[in-house]
């Protein structure tokens, strides 16, 4: 794990962290646009399965040997703790859950991996810089959706949206857990392209119950799927899966966890950022200290490394 912090490019570095900032952070808008034509347990099998297929076969045509048993064996842990369960319960609970409530409960996982990464602890719960990021960054977010979660909060809540936020306690636990077992089972003689590329094969099958005891196969009507969802979507396989989630994978060989997991609180403020630009909301002087404070939180986690340097 050493010599790959020592050779990893900071350019490169600094691109992945781009890419993983800015396209995770623009998936919120895209998912809700894609379920306007794919039910949930469809729109992941077919998500992660294109992009899987797609991966694999480009490494194929690279010459990589894409049949290791034990980097599908890794693969298939960490895929459908990350993507089918963390992932999977996103996309489901945005059928019936604001954004925002989404968004601060998926802002958790920064927390998690602090809590989980057991091999870090004395290191990292001893930073007074990291914890008071974690914790600053998390208060960040609730305040840039504090609108939100009070409009959603004072409306009697269904018991689809009981059980849609119970899960999105779980869903952030998974996504760490699934990102720290990828982290720490490194798959020797594989590349990260073939890795990533049987995490999302791996997660797309996990789907499949979900869609076949809804009976979404049976019900959907592949003909009226609206364009925009269908762009969406190739959006998400090309962009959210393809090029985020590989830079993502590849910057936990490489860079400290809680360091990757700081995309938990930036997603958030470009998915505002992205509203803004695109839909006719505003925002307020709330939201702007929200915004202050996730991207100072963001600094804080990141200090440690910046005084080391």
């Amino acid at each position: 794990m050493a010599n790959l912090n020592k050779t990893a490019s900071p350019i490169m570095v600094y691109l992945a962290f781009a890419i993983v900032y800015i396209v995770w952070g623009s998936t919120y808008f895209f998912i809700q646009k894609a379920l306007a034509g794919f039910p949930p347990f469809i729109l992941g099998a077919f998500r992660f399965s294109i992009a899987g297929v797609l991966m694999l076969t480009w490494c194929k045509i690279k010459g990589e040997d894409i049949f290791n048993l034990k980097t599908i064996k890794i693969a298939a842990v960490s895929g459908i703790l990350m993507l089918g369960l963390g992932n999977g319960i996103v996309i489901w609970v945005e059928q019936f859950i604001p954004s925002g409530l989404v968004a601060i409960m998926v802002a958790s996982a920064a927390i998690w991996f602090v809590i989980l990464d057991k091999s870090h602890w004395k290191e990292n719960l001893s930073n007074k810089y990291i914890i008071s990021g974690l914790v600053i960054g998390f208060l960040g977010v609730v305040l840039l959706f504090g609108d939100q979660i009070v409009q959603a909060l004072d409306k009697p809540q269904s018991n689809l949206q009981i059980i849609g936020m119970v899960l999105l306690v779980f869903g952030p636990i998974a996504w760490a857990g699934g990102s720290l077992y990828s982290k720490y089972h490194p798959t020797t003689g594989s590349s990260v392209s073939v890795n990533t590329g049987w995490q999302m094969l791996m997660a797309s099958i996990a789907f499949l119950p979900g869609g076949f005891l809804k009976s979404e196969f049976k019900l959907l009507d592949w003909g009226n799927i609206p364009l925009d969802a269908w762009l969406s979507i190739v959006y998400l396989i090309l962009f959210g899966s393809i090029a985020a989630f590989s830079a993502y994978v590849w910057l936990l060989k490489v860079r400290p966890a809680t360091q990757v997991s700081t995309y938990a609180y930036v997603n958030p403020v470009v998915a505002v950022l992205l509203s803004l630009t695109f839909t006719n909301e505003v925002i307020g002087l709330t939201q702007i200290i929200g915004l202050v404070i996730i991207l100072g939180s963001v600094l804080l986690i990141n200090l440690p490394k910046y005084k080391a340097a």
